[in-house]
């Protein structure tokens, strides 16, 4: 019989049998916030051996398997007591401000308020344990300098600018409300629920909540109430290449996630937020992920229409189609090249006079005559050709900012990652549209 040889013999077998993927996780539960956070979460009824905190080298901070999980086994399951909703918000010190408040604030407001005074509150805060665990800042766009914003590129520049300037109307329209928060606190309240407070809690739910629909409440907004904070829960990374069950279980009274795949032992457990592409991902979530099988570059319409002459009597009428059956946003290029909705709006702006009578055929994904395909494929080309040429300025501007802005290192790895995306994407693309203009030969 062979004798083991000790530590060093286990851990080497244990390398073996784990791979290469778990040997990046290195365990972190022992780290006093997370423990402080088991504890905490077990007096409100959650004591869970499956997962564990662990940093992995590609996704940082994440929740890393302690036994084998079969698909279909429950991976988690939280309980009520342990969310923090709009309900938990109402049965708190702000409960009677929130009711007695006109016009009714949004649930979306009520947490954020709610997190900004527990976060000043600090070590007498009940929610203490959960706070430390929240990242102090975020990667959104809504965080980054405006010259980073600008590298982004359009429409989502156009979609972060928008979330900026709706991020800055709520602080200005909640101002009353804080103003009606001062006997809470000692200081002046203009100097605790400041923007960047705001800024901070308002990421905190848009980047963590998961879905829990609530009924509809007299004291707030009309607008949708279906958040709920997962403490522990939302340390889970998403992975587009996985699948989960996740929904709050009315009898257990605790929100549930199943896996649909397996994982070994020690192996990291992924959750997926949806089939988001990474631009949306960035926006939402203020990551990128590789090898998004989503990889999406969406086409400006401005960039889109420059390639069709206003000489055209009948463009009024084509674009007035194309907005009607919404063909003129959201048009794409992907993995598999220009997307269906594209090549429909080319070949409908493509139409010669005397083929404009074919219109609805178009619009059905019909070819109507080879010279209307082949203007197409040559304007997508050339769309694509432009789309190309300004990716590689921005990648070559981000590349000498990269080295002149030290404090900015993060956001612009973030928009490099995404422009190289879009940079493999559209290339893949133009070889795509050459093979389908040589099969129009």
């Amino acid at each position: 019989m062979i004798r083991s040889r000790g530590r060093t013999c286990r851990i080497r077998r244990r390398r073996k049998l784990v791979g290469s993927s778990v040997a990046s996780g290195v365990n972190h539960s022992h780290e006093p916030e997370y423990i402080q956070l088991r504890k905490w979460l077990k007096h409100r009824g959650f004591e869970d051996p499956n997962l564990q905190t662990a940093f992995f080298s590609g996704t940082g901070r994440g929740l890393m398997s302690t036994k084998s999980l079969k698909a279909g086994e429950l991976i988690i399951a939280l309980p009520e007591r342990c969310l923090l909703t709009t309900g938990a918000v109402l049965e708190s010190y702000l409960g009677d401000y929130i009711r007695k408040w006109k016009p009714p604030v949004s649930p979306l407001l009520a947490l954020c308020t709610f997190l900004m005074v527990e976060r000043y509150t600090g070590v007498e805060s009940q929610w203490k344990p959960y706070l430390d665990v929240l990242p102090k800042s975020y990667s959104c766009p809504v965080f980054w300098e405006d010259s980073t914003v600008s590298l982004l590129s359009e429409p989502l520049r156009g979609k972060a600018q928008e979330q900026i300037t709706s991020l800055q109307e709520l602080y200005s329209s909640a101002a009353s409300f804080f103003a009606s928060l001062q006997s809470l606190f000692r200081e002046s309240v203009e100097n605790i629920l400041t923007y960047e407070a705001l800024r901070w809690a308002w990421c905190t739910v848009n980047t963590r909540t998961v879905y829990m629909k609530h009924p509809q409440r007299d004291c707030f907004s009309r607008a949708l109430d279906a958040y709920a904070l997962a403490p522990f829960l939302d340390l889970l990374n998403h992975s587009p290449k996985v699948q989960v069950e996740a929904a709050f279980n009315p009898e257990s009274r605790c929100y549930e996630i199943r896996a649909c795949s397996s994982y070994r032992r020690y192996e990291q457990v992924f959750i997926c937020y949806g089939p988001h592409d990474n631009q949306r991902l960035l926006l939402e979530y203020g990551f990128v992920t590789g090898q998004n099988p989503h990889c999406t570059v969406y086409i400006p319409k401005d960039i889109l229409l420059q390639h069709f002459p206003n000489a055209d009597k009948q463009k009024n009428k084509k674009l007035s189609l194309l907005k009607d059956y919404g063909l003129l946003y959201n048009l794409t290029f992907g993995l598999d090249g220009p997307s269906w909705k594209f090549l429909v709006a080319l070949r409908l702006l493509c139409l010669a006079t005397e083929e404009f009578l074919c219109w609805k055929k178009v619009l059905l994904g019909e070819s109507i005559s080879d010279r209307n395909e082949k203007k197409a494929l040559a304007i997508a080309t050339q769309i694509c050709i432009q789309l190309i040429e300004e990716t590689c300025t921005a990648i070559e501007k981000i590349s000498n900012m990269k080295s002149d802005n030290l404090g900015l290192e993060d956001q612009l790895g973030l928009v490099e990652a995404l422009r190289l995306e879009d940079l493999s994407v559209l290339q893949g693309s133009r070889e795509i549209l050459e093979s389908l203009k040589n099969a129009t030969d």
